[in-house]
């Protein structure tokens, strides 16, 4: 029988890993052989197993018949250049296979090469002689899932219209990647086959989490994909609804669950909110019981016992609102963290406060699943506009593939206003015709807003943490990049030295933690403590501090009222005293509210409930 195919996707912060580790786990236990992979750069794989995985396919001890692999970009990137360039080696001299390498190292060839990895786990692989029955995919959150989808058709579309002209891609030769191109093609039919390939969309009874979903099943189904069953995840309990907050919680999720039933007509299945977090084996299975076997969870699950803590840490206002004023000049905010942890929220709640300050406030995001309008409650398009309502404040949001054409137009017209020759701009074009050119094209824009300087305060909305960082290691990655290509290529040298000036700016201005802060949002849980802190690490490296953490969906103290909300606060606090010891730095507070944070009078109460309290 040939092996089947699970993908797990959806918003981030939806659960998606710990359903697709649930399901793993159950697949393993009726004795199936089964293959977890994640193709999420800010990979959670090894925090809910409690198990080292890394880069390889890895035996999980505790379980027969279960392996995993979390796909490491910068490992994949070499295997991957290492393989294009074997032949290149043995036809070319050291120097131009050398110019031939740099030409592969920019964060263009990363992409294709995390996914030229995934698709060797849609080709039958084996471990030790084991083929497996099952292989899940943890997809990273939907925008990028969708992005990695798309790139076999764009891919080979890019590989054939080189072959035809000058032979070349941005990733080198296309005679060196038509393997690629046909192994692309075989994935692609993998995954439209029903009898094979099943999607499922982890999502909560939630407005942005429904719209996500919708949106990714559309474009999905544009590249012939149609095999789809949804989780609907954290449920509120009975237990839980004994508290007014809780209840208030449920109705809300009572109506988003008929919206559920009428707009996404798939097969479906529910997932209760439990009392603690889902880590190590044990708790898996028990996930499972209740899960697949229908089982109580207020029964069934055992959440971990934690203490009540002994004290609060507390951040003073004033170190806050350090990190949040211009102080003489711009200040320029990035909300990171994991997806789905409220980076949208948080965002728009410090730009909405600003404003209301009588800063002139920007407001814009680069995650290709943009929320910002969803959460201001006002439409957010491509250009620079105010919004309506909230004086001072003006948000935009950077589509890619629009992005994409107005830097094609542009650098192309650039060419032709410097006198270049016809057979150079076809050259040029060809290279601007590749996929990676919405990923450059997008940090152009980026760089644009990022330049300008009528702003007081200027608010981003990052994407999740992998796709985030590799976005700000862009222009220092790029910046080699261009060295290379001023020494191979004289006619693409003038306006390569202006783009990187203005990025040199740029990250200059992102290293000053006078003029920039990089808060870190996550849930007080261990698995987005620990991403946001790898993310905070992996920063450090290119020159970028963490300036402040903001904690999202705190259960106030007065409603741990009930069994089930006064375990689930103590659990938060133990984790918001490890945030603070683990960052030293101010942290925001966020609380959960009886419903989803829309609209600007909602934003503007909670700033001011945040960053101007009584």
């Amino acid at each position: 029988m040939a092996t089947q195919y699970v993908f797990f996707s959806g918003k981030g912060g939806v659960g998606k890993t710990s359903m697709a580790c649930t399901q793993a786990v159950r697949f393993a236990d009726e004795g199936k052989k089964t293959l977890i992979v994640t193709t999420d750069p800010a990979s959670n794989l090894e925090d809910v197993f409690e198990h080292v995985i890394g880069h390889h396919i890895t035996k999980i001890q505790s379980v027969t018949n279960l392996w995993a692999m979390e796909i490491d970009p910068d490992k994949s990137t070499q295997e991957y250049i290492n393989k294009a360039m074997q032949p290149i080696r043995a036809a070319f001299p050291p120097q131009i296979v050398r110019v031939m390498e740099e030409q592969m190292s920019g964060p263009c060839t990363a992409e294709v090469a995390a996914f030229d990895r995934f698709t060797d786990f849609l080709e039958a692989p084996t471990v030790d002689e084991t083929v497996f029955d099952v292989i899940i995919f943890d997809t990273a959150p939907t925008g990028h899932t969708i992005r990695l989808l798309e790139l076999p058709a764009e891919w080979s579309q890019s590989i054939d219209a080189a072959s035809a002209g000058s032979g070349q891609t941005c990733l080198g030769p296309a005679a060196a990647i038509q393997e690629a191109k046909h192994k692309y093609e075989r994935a692609l039919a993998a995954m439209r086959d029903v009898k094979q390939t099943v999607f499922v969309f982890v999502l909560h009874p939630e407005a942005i989490s429904i719209k996500e979903s919708l949106r990714a099943i559309t474009e999905l189904s544009k590249l012939g994909i149609s095999n789809y069953r949804l989780i609907i995840n954290n449920i509120i309990p009975p237990e839980a609804a004994k508290n007014d907050l809780f209840a208030a919680r449920a109705e809300m999720q009572a109506i988003y669950l008929k919206q559920i039933a009428t707009d996404l007509p798939y097969p479906s299945q529910k997932m209760t909110m439990l009392s603690g977090e889902i880590k190590g084996m044990e708790r898996l299975r028990q996930v499972a019981k209740i899960f697949f076997d229908g089982n109580s969870a207020f029964k069934t699950f055992e959440a971990e016992k934690v203490e009540p803590q002994a004290s609060m840490m507390s951040t003073p206002q004033k170190d806050i609102l350090a990190k949040i004023l211009p102080n003489g000049h711009r200040r320029t905010l990035f909300f990171a963290g994991k997806g789905g942890v409220g980076k949208t929220i948080a965002s728009c709640i410090t730009a909405v406060w600003l404003a209301r300050q009588g800063y002139k406030t920007l407001l814009l995001t680069t995650d290709p699943a943009a929320h910002l309008g969803d959460v201001l409650d006002t439409p957010v398009g491509d250009e620079i506009a105010p919004v309506p309502g909230q004086s001072q404040l003006w948000a935009v949001k950077i589509d890619p593939k629009a992005a994409a054409e107005t830097y094609r137009d542009r650098i192309l017209e650039d060419a032709r206003q410097r006198g270049r020759s016809e057979s150079s701009i076809a050259t040029m074009e060809e290279e601007l015709n590749s996929p990676c050119t919405e990923e450059m094209a997008a940090f152009d824009k980026f760089i644009e807003y990022a330049s300008q300087d009528e702003w007081q305060a200027v608010v981003f909305d990052t994407a999740p943490t992998g796709h985030t960082l590799r976005l700000l290691e862009l222009p220092v990655d790029w910046s080699k990049q261009l060295d290379v290509k001023i020494f191979a290529s004289v006619d693409t040298s003038a306006a390569d030295d202006v783009a990187k000036q203005r990025f040199e700016k740029v990250i200059e201005m992102m290293r000053d933690p006078e003029q920039s802060t990089f808060s870190f949002v996550m849930y007080p849980e261990a698995t987005p403590m620990m991403e946001a802190w790898r993310a905070a690490r992996e920063l450090g490296t290119v020159g970028i501090n963490a300036g402040l953490v903001v904690a999202n969906m705190v259960i106030p103290t007065e409603q741990a009222n009930t069994d089930f909300t006064f375990t689930r606060r103590t659990m938060q606090e133990k984790y918001l005293n490890e945030i603070s010891t683990l960052f030293h730095l101010p942290m925001v507070q966020i609380p959960l509210l009886p419903q989803e944070i829309k609209g600007l009078k909602m934003l503007a109460e909670l700033g001011d409930q945040i960053y101007s309290p009584n």
